[in-house]
């Protein structure tokens, strides 16, 4: 994995037939659908993933299955998670076991801690971890938000980079003003309404979910965005700006944009759109709104969401 890690990652959704079943062939259809339209790379077990709501056998499973369709044709990332950190050190060593090249792991959740415990939490992880990790600031579900300090402490126990998934457009300038200079440590955003701000401002990269439906767009906007290329940033994010007035706005659940992208991956013959509980798959009169949001944006944008499979 070439250092700082850079492009668009995107935080694959977890095909399943159940709540402890992978979908396979929907695994290997997406998988292999993000890597034919160019992304740099992928994030399993992520929020996108449902991987706190995943047994531990089933994220192996997937890690398992995952590497083995990838093939190291992209840098795999693993997300480690966890309210234990025994926990998160188990999926760790599946992770190097498979062949990924990294973690990354979000402060534990459940329990409040300061940014003290969070930076003694990291430390006793990195020493035990059996591979390099990305700091994952996700502040909406760990209720921490990382002080650009904070995370200044813990990239000296070796961290390749941090995936801000904060929404604040601000700590991500102020992280990039604090480690922009350092040629090993990866800059990733997770909004990826921000993507062309980010690459703009000095940043390395995004995660954004979007790009399990839409790569091809999204590898676009990063490479337009490494160009400076204003005209066509402007282009391309108006049909971000079109995806979330339709497809991501057919539910105003706190978790919608990820139960729309399994929907629309359903919709388009990828993968099943199961949701492990405690969430719950679109109605079947979301489902048909999806569709249509997808017909609509493939119309007015000329992005295209359908499966080349029959």
């Amino acid at each position: 994995m070439d250092l700082p890690l850079r492009g668009i990652i995107p935080p694959l959704i977890t095909p399943l037939k159940n709540y402890d079943e992978l979908d396979y062939p929907g695994l290997e259809k997406l998988i292999d659908h993000v890597i034919r339209h160019g992304v740099h790379g992928i994030f399993l077990l992520g929020s996108n993933g449902e991987g706190p709501s995943l047994s531990y056998a089933l994220r192996k499973e997937l890690i398992e299955r995952a590497c083995l369709i990838i093939d190291h044709r992209v840098p795999v990332l693993v997300g480690i998670s966890d309210t234990s950190l025994e926990g998160s050190l188990e999926i760790a060593r599946a992770a190097k076991a498979c062949g990924a090249d990294a973690v990354v792991a979000a402060p534990p959740y459940y329990f409040p801690v300061d940014q003290n415990q969070t930076v003694r939490y990291y430390e006793i992880l990195a020493d035990a971890l059996p591979l390099p990790f990305f700091i994952y600031n996700i502040p909406s579900h760990t209720d921490i938000h990382l002080s650009v300090e904070t995370v200044r402490k813990i990239k000296r126990k070796g961290a390749l980079g941090i995936k801000d998934s904060s929404g604040d457009m601000f700590h991500f300038y102020a992280l990039v003003d604090a480690f922009g200079d350092d040629p090993d440590f990866a800059l990733i955003t997770g909004t990826e309404m921000y993507l062309p701000d980010a690459i703009l401002h000095g940043g390395h990269g995004a995660v954004p979910g979007g790009a399990n439906v839409f790569p091809d767009l999204f590898v676009r906007l990063y490479e337009a965005s490494l160009a400076k290329d204003l005209e066509t940033i402007e282009l391309l994010r108006t049909r971000v700006m079109a995806i979330y007035k339709t497809m991501y706005s057919v539910s105003d659940h706190p978790f919608s944009i990820p139960m729309s992208i399994k929907a629309a991956l359903s919709v388009m013959g990828i993968c099943d759109d199961y949701l492990a509980p405690p969430l719950e798959r679109m109605t079947p009169a979301e489902r048909d709104q999806i569709a249509e949001s997808l017909k609509k944006i493939n119309h007015t944008t000329n992005i295209s969401a359908t499966s080349t499979d029959p």
